[in-house]
């Protein structure tokens, strides 16, 4: 049994050589790393050929773990963890990793370094993209919805921010740099990437289970609180100047409305241009003294304004006055009230995208207000949506694009059967029954298996839709005009 244990190694270690930079010099150290995890104190590579790769790193590791089972040195429940100690020491160091992001920058630019950053963090197994390949995803109703399989389901941000923080005081919390390499939480193959924005030491790394293509988070050095303010849209500006193929934003500094790691600065973008990104205007506004700066009120379920302009100053000139306007503004009518018994409850969520057009900063206005009514958050997800989602709503779904918990997937398919086979709503999925009555109601009497499919997809994206409504602020897009105009925009 050893010797395919030795085999499956060499196989691995082949591997590290042509995908992970894995110095041919450095062979024997990282073989003999690995087998001391293990207490091995010989080595036997038989006739020096390794086992041809069966497909990729996924099946060499499955391999290599299935061998050490099968000869009594791991337990199946350790597979995850060994796995990731493993790749983590075929990857390059931090130190050698940076050194070759740079050489890429230099050679062919930010953009193509990013995409040789995403492709290593694939390839050493941080990024785990043969499981985000398996999440459904489809679009229906200007939003798209995903199925996250592999991400927890937190109903509400006390649960959240215990899913997202650290017993101990090392690290400080989970998006700390001390988290590079730290075998504590299994992230002995995460690596990052220094950055400087607005003057300031920051790093970028990849999201595991990204939501979306390159998703990755942009992290303050510095463990310090969250926060949204004139500087923030500078750092915004220094980050798409250098990675134009990415956008950028973060999630408001608010519990009850998205972010979930609040004591720690970080911002959240990549490589995918989300719905709103493609969302029309509605109308389009300026500001007196930016006459070439359009402030346009999409055409959108939330309440976003999105300032355009090639200069950055404008950019954050325009978008500081509406954000101080926005989070010391006042409705009763509308039920906004900027500050609460916990304190202030409006905020922004910027995000920031580079086009044709210049810089386009969309400004997303939240607040986190609360009412007997609406305990969860005046303009949180209502409950009649919360079989669908109950969770937060934060910056990416702000922007039209829906991460739902991997119960749907049991539960849709539940519905689906019922609907086809017009058998009533099963008692397993009775919470659903604002969406099966709204899914028969369009069908018409139909029970033909790809329409109930498709009217399925459809009520699904339609329930997003509306929840993005119960988040916005201003309800009808006159409103956020009257509000703009309240600062002087004509």
């Amino acid at each position: 049994m050893l010797n395919r244990v030795y085999r499956s190694l060499d196989a691995l270690i082949g591997y590290a050589c042509a995908c992970l930079d894995l110095d041919p010099s450095d062979v024997d150290w990282a073989r003999n790393q690995i087998l001391a995890l293990f207490s091995l104190d010989s080595y036997d590579s038989g006739d020096g050929s390794a086992d041809p790769a069966p497909g990729g790193v996924d099946d060499l590791l499955e391999s290599f773990m299935q061998a050490l089972e099968g000869a009594g040195l791991m337990v199946q429940d350790d597979a995850p963890s060994m796995a990731d100690t493993v790749m983590g020491i075929l990857s390059s160091r931090p130190s050698q990793l940076q050194r070759r992001f740079t050489q890429v920058e230099r050679a062919q630019g930010g953009m193509a370094a990013m995409h040789w950053f995403y492709d290593y963090c694939v390839k050493n197994t941080y990024i785990k993209k043969s499981r985000l390949d398996r999440n459904p995803c489809f679009s229906s109703g200007g939003v798209v919805v995903t199925i996250n399989l592999a991400k927890p389901e937190f109903k509400d941000m006390k649960k959240a921010a215990a899913g997202n923080s650290t017993a101990g005081g090392y690290p400080k919390c989970t998006i700390c740099h001390e988290n590079e390499g730290f075998a504590g939480r299994d992230k002995r193959t995460l690596r990052t990437i220094p950055l400087t924005l607005g003057g300031h030491d920051w790093f970028w790394q990849f999201s595991p289970y990204g939501y979306f293509r390159e998703h990755g988070i942009c992290v303050n050095a510095d463990h310090t609180p969250m926060h949204v303010d004139r500087d923030t849209f500078g750092n915004l500006l220094d980050f798409v100047d250098r990675f134009p193929g990415y956008f950028l934003g973060c999630n408001a500094a608010l519990p009850r409305i998205g972010g979930s790691v609040l004591a720690h600065d970080h911002y959240q973008g990549g490589g995918e241009r989300l719905p709103v990104h493609q969302a029309r205007a509605w109308r389009t506004l300026h500001l007196g003294g930016h006459p070439d700066t359009p402030i346009e009120i999409l055409d959108w379920p939330g309440t976003v304004v999105r300032v355009v302009s090639p200069l950055r100053q404008e950019i954050i000139q325009v978008s500081e006055t509406i954000r101080q306007a926005w989070v010391d503004y006042d409705n009763p009518d509308l039920n906004i009230a900027s500050q609460g018994p916990e304190g202030r409850q409006s905020a922004l969520s910027p995000s920031l995208v580079k086009t044709d057009r210049g810089y386009e900063m969309s400004l997303i206005l939240r607040n986190n207000g609360v009412s007997p009514e609406f305990p969860d958050g005046i303009f949180h997800v209502h409950p009649e949506f919360y079989p669908v989602k109950q969770e937060p709503i934060g910056l990416i779904e702000a922007q039209g694009l829906f991460v739902l918990p991997g119960r749907l997937v049991g539960q849709l398919a539940c519905l689906e059967k019922a609907l086809v086979a017009g058998t009533g709503l099963p008692e397993q999925v009775a919470d659903f029954n604002l969406e099966y009555g709204e899914i028969t109601k369009a069908l018409q009497g139909s029970h033909d298996p790809d329409q109930v499919h498709e009217a399925l997809k459809s009520e699904i994206g339609s329930v997003c839709a509306r929840i993005l409504g119960n988040t916005a602020v201003f309800k009808r897009p006159e409103q956020t005009e009257e509000f703009l105009r309240g600062l002087g925009c004509r």
